[in-house]
């Protein structure tokens, strides 16, 4: 058997070190990618950039990013993207639709980035797109289609994970 094809659980947290400067861990997506993170943003003067270091606990058996991982990912990259991007109250975004095109591997150690935009939004649905590089190369393509949910708070946040340059 393969050795990388072991059954194991490993966890960690990426060296400070290891992650670009200007992005900083934020608190995203509840439980589920608290547990699958940590993720890291920046503001980079017209959009929010996304990303996280693979770590072993994001790997398949090969040591690349597993594909659930990446579409969690690009699961919460459109909605962050929308924070900043959209007009209005901010609201919870439930996932309609949600598609992703893999064009390329996500080794253990690299860093994965996303950006995205909105391409409309309607009074109940949001439309977006994105891409996200594994060290500057082309991994994936997604688009999504998410549901206008309830308000986040009061609904008027438009800096939730404190990136924005303060006056």
């Amino acid at each position: 058997m393969h050795p990388n094809l072991a059954f194991f659980a490993v966890t960690s947290t990426p060296n400070p070190a290891d992650i670009p400067e200007g992005f900083h861990p934020v608190s995203i997506g509840g439980p589920f990618m608290a547990h699958n993170g940590p993720l890291f943003a920046k503001w980079s003067g017209d959009r929010v950039l996304l990303g996280f270091r693979v770590a072993p606990q994001h790997t398949n058996p090969l040591n690349i990013c597993h594909g659930g991982m990446l579409a969690s990912f690009a699961d919460m990259l459109m909605p962050c993207a929308a924070i900043y991007q959209m007009q209005g109250e901010r609201r919870f975004l439930p996932t309609i639709s949600l598609n992703v095109d893999y064009l390329g591997a996500s080794p253990l150690g690299a860093w994965v980035q996303g950006q995205a935009d909105v391409l409309r939004t309607t009074r109940n649905m949001l439309f977006a797109q994105g891409l996200v590089t594994a060290d500057g190369t082309t991994v994936l393509r997604v688009n999504g289609i998410f549901k206008m949910g309830p308000l986040l708070g009061d609904g008027a946040e438009r800096d939730p994970f404190k990136l924005l340059p303060q006056p």
